[in-house]
């Protein structure tokens, strides 16, 4: 059962989540592949009841998400039934459950989150040369003279959230490909419409770490980089990328991606998270 976020205002938000269930169910590895959401149906609770009810032996939960924050480690867990918040002996702030428990005769085994495998480095950096490549003009910049920024979500509701960001950019800067790498994020500092004057660079290269190409990526972070809403929504209902690469703002050219939930090789990811909790 592969979990995500969803959205109630930007279909694109889960379209990720269910194409990753319709590669991995025609492999026919596993005997049923499903998808649930905290926002959209399916709902996360009577999805995995409906499985129960079915009387499956087992079942892998595969959250389709970035980090290891509030959804992962309080929405997810709860909704699943294996953390009863309130009904435990866990301190307020910090719910400690197992990641494998029997549920009503279900083996339940709870797996971490795509976001944190650590091939995501290779897919933000090829995401940052991609993007480049594609649109040269004025001219390629080397990496060397270009600074890196990966946005996430960020927030005040789980401190682990911005760690899987954090964590890419340190990566990152151990490689020494880019002049300069950050994390920056929509609702935390470093903020990512601070980005130009956060660099001395004058090129620069915004990776979005989200799963989807939805609201935040599509519509809220090129406002954040600077195009007005009108604009956006104009592009939006022409069918227009809604950010032109590159844009020059404050006298730097700035490269910006799109999400990473298209990239080939996730389906791998996510039998990789399976085979760490199958023998768990």
């Amino acid at each position: 059962m592969l979990v995500a976020h969803g959205s109630t205002v930007n279909a694109q938000s889960s379209a990720p989540t269910k194409r990753l269930a319709d590669i991995l169910s025609a492999r026919g590895v596993f005997a049923q592949v499903s998808t649930a959401y905290n926002l959209e149906t399916p709902k996360i609770a009577p999805a995995l009841a409906a499985l129960i009810a079915a009387r499956v032996a087992r079942v892998f939960v595969v959250p389709i998400t970035i980090s290891e924050g509030h959804f992962t480690e309080d929405t997810i867990p709860q909704q699943l039934g294996l953390c009863r918040r309130g009904k435990c002996d866990c301190p307020a702030d910090e719910c400690h459950y197992a990641r494998v428990q029997e549920l009503g005769g279900t083996r339940v085994h709870y797996c971490h989150p795509i976001g944190t495998h650590p091939s995501m480095t290779d897919v933000l950096l090829g995401r940052a040369r991609e993007i480049v490549q594609t649109h040269p003009f004025p001219h390629a910049p080397e990496p060397s003279q270009t600074a890196l920024f990966i946005a996430g979500h960020g927030t005040g509701k789980n401190r682990r959230s911005r760690e899987a960001i954090e964590a890419q950019v340190e990566l990152i800067r151990r490689r020494g490909e880019y002049a300069e790498a950050h994390a920056v994020f929509m609702e935390e500092a470093p903020f990512i419409k601070d980005c130009y004057a956060m660099s001395a660079q004058r090129h620069l290269v915004l990776v979005p770490f989200f799963i989807a190409d939805g609201l935040h990526t599509v519509e809220d972070i090129p406002v954040l980089l600077g195009e007005s809403p009108a604009t956006v929504a104009q592009r939006l209902a022409a069918g227009q990328p809604t950010w032109n690469n590159p844009t020059e703002r404050h006298g730097k050219w700035l490269w910006y991606t799109r999400a990473i939930g298209d990239e080939p090789h996730l389906p791998e990811v996510i039998l990789e998270r399976v085979r760490e909790m199958a023998v768990a």
